[in-house]
């Protein structure tokens, strides 16, 4: 049986605590904190075959990606040619999420792919480096940890 509450009692303040501002960035930070420990900074995807045929597989991961909630950029570093802004627009990729960067003559992809990580205005800087060793996959791991953003390299065969 259920006893009817007066109208005018307040409700205990339980979460006041916690929607302060200091204590939301708290949170905040500890949830980033988890995050980064529990998963990998680094991925790579190995695709084999046509050119074609390996973006048309690359195509769903892109889009996604390009629709990701977090508010920074989608980064492709060092894109095949075949990779062109019409076919990111038929492949129903967002181009107002996705920042284009190729090297320039003073540094390599894989430097610019490291700078774009740790600047941390991306959420997830897509590079296409080959062949990746081990010593550079860690470089990546540890930018992508130092801007929190996630690292995904692509080798096409």
């Amino acid at each position: 049986m259920q006893s009817p509450q007066p109208l005018n009692r307040s409700q205990l303040p339980l979460f006041d605590a916690f929607l302060t501002a200091p204590a939301c960035a708290l949170i905040a930070e500890a949830e980033r904190a988890a995050w980064q420990d529990e998963s990998e900074a680094f991925s790579e995807i190995s695709l084999r075959g046509a050119a074609g045929h390996c973006l048309n597989l690359l195509a769903p991961v892109l889009r996604e990606l390009s629709e990701n909630q977090d508010a920074r950029w989608l980064t492709l570093i060092a894109p095949p040619r075949s990779l062109t802004p019409a076919r990111l627009r038929d492949a129903g990729l967002n181009r107002e999420r996705i920042l284009i960067l190729h090297p320039g003559n003073k540094g390599s992809a894989l430097q610019l792919a490291e700078e774009a990580l740790k600047l941390g205005h991306s959420h997830t800087v897509v590079s296409w480096l080959q062949p990746l060793e081990q010593p550079a996959r860690r470089r990546l791991e540890q930018a992508a940890r130092h801007g929190g953003a996630q690292s995904l390299n692509i080798s096409l065969g």
